[in-house]
């Protein structure tokens, strides 16, 4: 007897890796299964990733919808008794395969919470299967049928049977976001889709105007060699969640932390008149602003708990850098390099001398055009002549 053809390898094969989007994936990937006969009427796609902050991703496709729900699982799922008394801290955690319960057999075991709430829902058989990548690591789907007779041993085979090709699939989906995401953490989400566009080779760039954000933490040797290393590291990152978290959240782009200084842009747009030019510069300043007020709550916990105090400068410039790819041909950095860079800097380290937390240039002062108060004329190392500083 001939073996007859499984329709859903064949669609993920031939159509199922097209689509990019993960909700629309699983909304074609139950069509499939609908086409080959199965008899399936809820599909939870699971995805496990590298990510800071979450743990995986999930779509959830139901027939009385016919829509994609989409969920993300935090680090913190892992402890819940939702996820430890489920079927996928079983297949994830204790290398389960195939999970089966047929919920309408009078002898079937309601071993997981689940189980209960599908019956009430008027499911009759579940099964939750793992996708097993090339590396070891597991995502998931399960499938519930509210079929009469349930899942029938050729709606079974259809399923196992295209398992390794839908893993396949699965894990590039993993693959991309990962890579996205870690690209987005550790180069910046512009940086980032700079490299995914394309951009990867040495000297790869272009020349932008930003407004340029350098700030540093004050005394942080003293303080590295009077706190425990721990306590320090808990401190630090304080005060990058109040300074580089400021940033972020005004849409600014963080290249790189300087030991304990931040350096980031706010890009500009194609004129120095255009709507988002006065944005971004307007983000800045209230970056700088929020930062500082983030900082004021964070001493007031130090010295609630006898800890030390912390303080900051920050230095704000305008002008254009070049944007791109440097360093040697096995480990490069996406940054921003040129003399507005290092002016912006030097504008930064102003603040001690001076005994302000903020310095901006005169560029940017005009530009921002807000009510500026002028320091007066100072040299800046490395510059030939005089720059007139403010702060607010």
């Amino acid at each position: 007897m001939p073996h007859q053809k499984n329709h859903i390898i064949h669609w993920l094969l031939e159509e199922g890796w097209k689509y990019p989007d993960r909700s629309e994936f699983t909304q074609h990937l139950a069509q499939a299964f609908l086409d080959a006969g199965v008899s399936v009427s809820r599909i939870r796609l699971t995805i496990r990733l590298l990510h800071p902050q979450v743990m995986g991703f999930g779509y959830t496709w139901d027939d009385r919808f016919n829509t994609v729900d989409y969920f993300e699982a935090g680090y913190d799922l892992r402890d819940s008794d939702i996820y430890l008394n489920s079927p996928f801290a079983a297949i994830f955690d204790e290398g389960a395969g195939a999970i089966r319960r047929k919920l309408i057999d009078p002898d079937c075991q309601f071993d997981y919470p689940i189980l209960e709430d599908l019956t009430k829902e008027g499911f009759t058989d579940y099964v939750a299967l793992p996708l097993i990548f090339a590396d070891g690591r597991r995502s998931a789907i399960t499938l519930s049928s509210r079929c009469k007779d349930g899942f029938s041993s050729k709606d079974l085979s259809l399923i196992y049977d295209s398992l390794s090709a839908l893993s396949r699939i699965v894990e590039n989906h993993a693959l991309k976001h990962t890579a996205s995401v870690l690209l987005e953490t550790y180069l910046g989400r512009a940086s980032g889709q700079q490299v995914l566009n394309g951009n990867v080779k040495r000297g790869d760039g272009q020349r932008i105007r930003a407004i340029i954000w350098f700030s540093d933490l004050r005394q942080s040797t003293h303080l590295a060699e009077t706190m425990e290393s721990d306590a320090f590291l808990d401190l630090l990152n304080k005060y990058f969640d109040c300074t580089a978290g400021s940033v972020l959240d005004r849409g600014g782009e963080v290249l790189r932390y300087i030991g304990d200084a931040v350096l980031a842009i706010f890009p500009l747009g194609p004129t120095d008149q255009c709507e988002s030019s006065s944005l971004a510069a307007e983000n800045a300043l209230k970056a700088a602003q929020e930062a500082f007020a983030c900082l004021e709550q964070l001493n007031h916990t130090q010295k609630v708990n006898n800890q030390p105090e912390i303080a900051i400068g920050i230095g704000l410039h305008i002008g254009e850098v070049m944007y791109g790819n440097i360093g040697t041909k096995d480990r490069l950095e996406f940054s921003v390099i040129g003399t507005s860079a290092n002016e912006a800097a030097r504008i930064e380290s102003m603040t001690k001398e001076l005994k302000v937390p903020l310095i901006v240039s005169d560029q940017f002062s005009r530009f921002h055009g807000g009510d500026w108060r002028s320091l007066g004329l100072f040299d800046l190392k490395g510059f030939k002549r005089k720059r007139e500083l403010f702060t607010l």
